[in-house]
């Protein structure tokens, strides 16, 4: 398993402070957030799971994955989700060629606005961008979303407990944590996300979504 942090080293969010890591605030908002969906098999459970807590949350889409499940995209616009670009085919910048992985977003983004949907937000797949590339989106108007509190539910050698306390041990006021509607993270997620929802409103913290 590659190495990743379940909470953003601060000294990582200072030198790439272009991006977006948490959106402090003193209402104790929290940003729940979803990457790789829409899928048929998981999104739909994960929206019915937002819905009893009454929480608003921001997905980021792979453009393959909408044109694949229209009505369900359409399904989380009508529900007052947010929506962010999350590539074409879930790009990896640091593996892309730097033009290549600007048109694999300007394709998501046509995707969205054949749905009659933008979006200004922008998630690289794995949290890999180059510099160049990272220059050129933001250039364009994009708002590049990395992540305050990893859940890691696409790690599938953890238990789903030990995914529930990555993000119960680390969330705070202005955490932007991440989740994944997908197959791979379905076991851990169908475990972690209605505990950590009920987890979030029992300590008093307001459901965001990002802007």
């Amino acid at each position: 398993m590659s190495f990743y942090w379940v909470k953003t080293n601060s000294f990582i969010k200072r030198v790439f402070s272009k991006y977006c890591w948490d959106i402090p605030n003193k209402e104790k908002k929290i940003y729940l957030t979803f990457d790789d969906g829409p899928t048929p098999e998981i999104t739909d459970w994960v929206l019915s799971e937002l819905k009893k807590f009454d929480a608003k949350a921001t997905f980021f889409c792979i453009g393959k994955n909408i044109n694949a499940n229209t009505s369900l995209f359409e399904k989380l616009i009508s529900e007052g989700h947010s929506i962010g670009n999350h590539t074409m085919n879930h790009a990896n910048g640091w593996k892309s060629k730097t033009n290549d992985y600007i048109e694999n977003v300007k394709n998501c983004a046509a995707v969205l606005a054949g749905k009659k949907m933008s979006s200004s937000l922008f998630r690289p797949p794995y949290g890999k961008i180059k510099k160049a590339q990272s220059k050129i989106l933001r250039n364009l108007g994009y708002k590049i979303v990395m992540w305050d509190v990893l859940s890691a539910d696409f790690d599938q050698t953890i238990t789903p407990e030990k995914c529930l306390e990555n993000v119960t041990k680390n969330v705070k006021s202005g955490s932007v944590i991440v989740f994944h509607d997908s197959i791979k993270a379905s076991q851990n997620l169908k475990f972690a996300l209605p505990k950590t929802l009920s987890y979030l409103k029992e300590n008093g913290f307001v459901f965001d979504v990002v802007s």
